[in-house]
């Protein structure tokens, strides 16, 4: 190929390749033209969603700010009401709170717990005292105290336990009441005795009507609160701050909650805050530490002026006392604190009390303030126990539907020869008391079941525990008299809570009803007896001639029945520790060697 040619070859060549990458170039070009345009639309897109991102971020940090700023402003209206009291309080508290063997100055040594004894009640003849009346009784420390000295490997005092105490701890499957005919029910149920060959027992039930906590109403609550010295300790004050932290989780804004702390002086730590403010009761319940001496007297009157100061017209109005023990310094006369309780309970304030820990502990003083004050009297041994009451029994707790309840029972003499009442002794009445409102009785809980127990011997049975007089009652001439279909004649009084008028209810018990054998009787009917058999047991009762630990504990296990909570699973561990217990209490401790000049133990000999 000629010299030109090549070159016109090449000249083509290189203006082809020219125009392809041209034409390469410009597509290229159209290509990032419309890339970038789509770039463009994306980034407006993401900056439009980044923008709306900010704006969303913004409110709602916005509306966080407001919200602080308004729960800042609540907590300062919060504070300035009630935060004086407490920064008095913790400023005039801030020694840490002393152990029970600190030697603290000011602090009161313990004394021996106070638990008094029991006169039983006897057999009664019929023919002679055919009527037995006695109040209501709903408290429930004595099974507690009981329940903590058998964990702690102790047995109680003899004739200390209030049996019916122990009854009552329990609830029993008892048929609700029509509230519009009556605010309880009443059930009896009769059966051969598990204590005596002889005997039968007579069982007496009572069911409160049910309420839930959103049908209370308002509540205006004063806790007075122990935080003398001797309440450091675990199971004391750092528990009862635990227990009223649950109930004041049950409040709302309509309740009204005060705080009055006793020691060698008294104070007022909150002043009427209200249900719902959880912050500050809180707070207020956690600045309490312990310390000093025990001024329960001039608390106690600074109680019931803040209940009146808020009192709800309607509503519940009632001082919760928490100690460990007794009152020991100021008025520690019982008269005068018991005229107290009473005369507010005059003006609608009622007193419940509620026990701590063991030393110095006055379980007499605590049945007795809230049996005068119409209100319940429980032992918190533990948080469980501290949830039954406060939180799980809270409207029968707080809210009393029927006041000055009495019970009498008439036992028809043709067909009983004797009777006796189990448990209840410090709770009797005289006959005449029945009628005369004016006389003062227990108080039944919204929910509350109350159990009561006679052993009695039928006249056709013999072996009475009473020779028969030469004079009076006959018999032969005077059955016409009586009925042969009843055993006995069952009445109730009691008042609604605004009433001062009481009404009657009467209930026959008729010999028909009864089952042949404790065995076919109800697992209620067995428990209770079961129940109040141990009950008898460890006050050594001297009426039980055919029942004993073994017994006792072939009854329990025969009565467990339904039991969600565990209770009565519970109660049978208790029996079962007792019975080993007494086993080894009555066990005689000999000396097998002479501690003359011998160490002790005696150490073993070299071989």
């Amino acid at each position: 190929m000629s010299l030109n040619k090549q070159r016109h070859n090449a000249a083509v060549s290189a203006l082809t390749l020219a125009i392809i990458l041209g034409l390469s170039g410009c597509m290229d070009k159209q290509t990032e033209s419309e890339s970038r345009t789509e770039l463009a639309t994306q980034a407006n897109e993401a900056a439009e969603q980044q923008a709306a991102l900010v704006q969303r971020v913004e409110a709602e940090r916005q509306a966080k700010i407001q919200h602080e700023n308004e729960l800042r402003a609540k907590s300062k209206d919060i504070h300035a009401e009630h935060m004086p009291t407490i920064a008095q309080y913790a400023a005039n508290t801030s020694v840490a709170a002393p152990r029970l063997n600190d030697g603290l100055q000011g602090a009161v040594l313990p004394k021996r717990n106070q638990f008094e004894k029991q006169v039983q009640n006897g057999i009664m003849v019929a023919g002679e005292i055919p009527v037995s009346t006695f109040s209501i009784d709903v408290d429930t420390g004595s099974y507690t105290t009981l329940r903590r000295m058998l964990k702690e490997g102790r047995l109680p005092q003899k004739e200390t336990l209030r049996v019916e105490e122990m009854l009552n701890y329990f609830s029993y499957d008892y048929p609700l009441p029509n509230k519009n005919e009556a605010p309880f029910s009443v059930t009896t149920e009769l059966a051969s005795s598990p204590y005596n060959d002889d005997m039968m027992l007579l069982r007496i039930g009572l069911k409160g009507y049910e309420q839930n906590k959103a049908e209370l109403g308002a509540s205006n609550l004063v806790f007075l609160l122990d935080v003398s010295g001797s309440m450091a300790s675990d199971d004391k004050l750092p528990l009862l701050q635990t227990a009223l932290k649950m109930l004041t989780q049950q409040l709302d804004a309509q309740d009204k909650v005060s705080i009055v702390v006793y020691a060698g002086a008294a104070g007022v730590v909150l002043d009427g805050a209200a249900g719902n403010d959880i912050q500050i009761l809180t707070y207020a319940l956690e600045q309490l530490t312990a310390g000093g001496s025990t001024n329960g007297a001039e608390g106690i009157q600074l109680a019931y002026q803040l209940a009146q100061k808020h009192f709800v017209k309607g509503g519940i109005n009632r001082v919760i006392l928490a100690t460990d023990g007794d009152f020991n310094v100021g008025t520690t006369n019982l008269d005068e604190l018991i005229d107290l309780v009473e005369a507010q309970k005059k003006h609608g304030i009622g007193l419940t009390t509620l026990g701590f820990g063991m030393g110095n502990y006055n379980d007499h003083l605590m049945e007795q303030l809230a049996d005068k004050g119409n209100g319940q009297y429980a032992y918190i041994d533990s948080v469980n126990e501290a949830r039954k009451v406060l939180v799980e029994q809270l409207t029968a707790t707080l809210l009393t539907i029927a006041k000055e309840v009495k019970v009498q029972v008439e036992f028809n003499p043709a067909l009983v020869s004797e009777y006796r009442l189990i448990g209840y002794e410090n709770r009797a009445l005289a006959r005449e008391d029945f009628n005369n409102d004016k006389v003062d009785a227990g108080e039944i809980g919204a929910g509350h079941t109350v159990t009561a127990l006679y052993e009695l011997r039928y006249v056709e049975t013999g072996h009475m525990a009473n020779d028969k007089l030469r004079y009076g009652y006959n018999p032969d001439t005077g059955s016409e008299k009586y009925s042969r279909d009843e055993i006995a004649y069952l009445k109730l009084r009691y008042q609604l809570p605004d009433a001062s008028n009481s009404q009657l209810l009467t209930y026959p018990i008729r010999a028909d009803q009864s089952v042949k054998t404790v065995d076919q009787a109800s697992d209620d009917f067995r428990f209770a007896a079961a129940v109040a058999g141990l009950g008898q047991l460890l006050n050594q009762s001297h009426y039980l001639h055919q029942f004993d630990y073994n017994k006792l504990r072939v009854l329990t296990r025969s009565a467990l029945g339904e039991d969600t909570m565990g209770y009565r699973h519970e109660f049978m561990q208790l029996v079962e520790t007792a019975t080993l217990l007494a086993q080894t209490n009555q066990v005689p401790i000999k000396k097998s060697f002479d501690a003359e000049n011998k160490p002790f133990p005696p150490q073993d000999k070299l071989h």
